[in-house]
């Protein structure tokens, strides 16, 4: 999705990344002939992509979508792991150079197709799922003797019960998008002509709010089931002193008083 306002700042041919209005960029898989199977350039493309855009001051939140309508992410290549090449899948970032990068911006996916493998893992290591009626989850590694190593495993039974997670994972079968939205791996369930626009609406909607106080609030929901109690107290009141140290903790209130929308400046 593009406005007049879009800046490209990937020269990458797998993966491109626009920066659109209101502080949104778009990344975009787009290695159609093998289903945006994830490669080594794919890797070095999202590397690239996530840390320009953390540190862009203008990128607020970040839409990862897919040019495909009917596959989001078909996960690793298999050719390239046949080949002995599996490592070059992986950075310090994890697999894709992406699931255990450290972010602080809100990264929505937007899923069309098919989510398997990788895809899923990819899918699961963003904040926000907004799927096509089309989507399609799962982790089918151990039907290729392998197992769901980039954070699936544990992330997919912190969204979903438990007992189905696991059906996932040891029987390689997928769930629908209805059924994901019904145990909540999806926060929006949309035509699929209408997935990446309302991705990017859903990010707008983040972006209108002032960007430290969503980063911070991020900071303590990503670690809430990690931590205990007395550590999350911790965690919240130093999140709060950083936010209590910008101008935007100033400017919410002052542009409440007098009933004009806040002018973020997201420091």
């Amino acid at each position: 999705m593009s406005t007049p306002d879009t800046t490209q700042f990937s020269d990458s041919a797998v993966v491109t990344c626009e920066v659109l209005e209101s502080h949104v960029a778009l990344v975009t898989l787009s290695r159609p002939q093998a289903r945006n199977a994830v490669n080594a350039d794919v890797v070095a493309a999202m590397e690239s992509i996530v840390a320009r855009t953390e540190a862009d001051p203008d990128i607020w939140a970040v839409v990862l979508a897919s040019s495909l309508q009917d596959v989001f992410c078909a996960g690793a290549d298999l050719k390239e792991v046949a080949a002995g090449r599996a490592s070059s899948l992986f950075t310090a970032n994890g697999f894709a150079g992406f699931v255990y990068a450290d972010r602080r911006k809100p990264w929505i996916a937007a899923v069309n197709g098919k989510a398997l493998a990788g895809g899923c893992e990819i899918v699961l290591a963003c904040d926000m799922v907004v799927a096509g009626t089309n989507a399609e989850f799962g982790l089918p590694e151990v039907a290729r003797g392998l197992i769901a190593a980039a954070g699936g495993l544990y992330r997919l039974p912190r969204l979903l019960p438990r007992n189905i997670a696991t059906e996932m994972a040891l029987t390689a079968k997928s769930i629908g998008a209805e059924r994901a939205a019904a145990l909540g791996l999806v926060n929006r369930l949309v035509p699929t002509a209408q997935v990446v626009s309302e991705a990017v609406a859903l990010a707008r909607s983040i972006t209108a709010n002032a960007p430290v106080a969503i980063q911070e609030s991020l900071n303590v929901i990503r670690r809430a089931q990690d931590l205990d109690e007395p550590a999350l107290r911790e965690l919240t009141a130093q999140c709060r002193n950083r936010v209590a140290a910008t101008e935007d903790y100033k400017e919410g209130p002052r542009a409440f008083v007098e009933k004009r929308p806040p002018r973020w400046q997201g420091r």
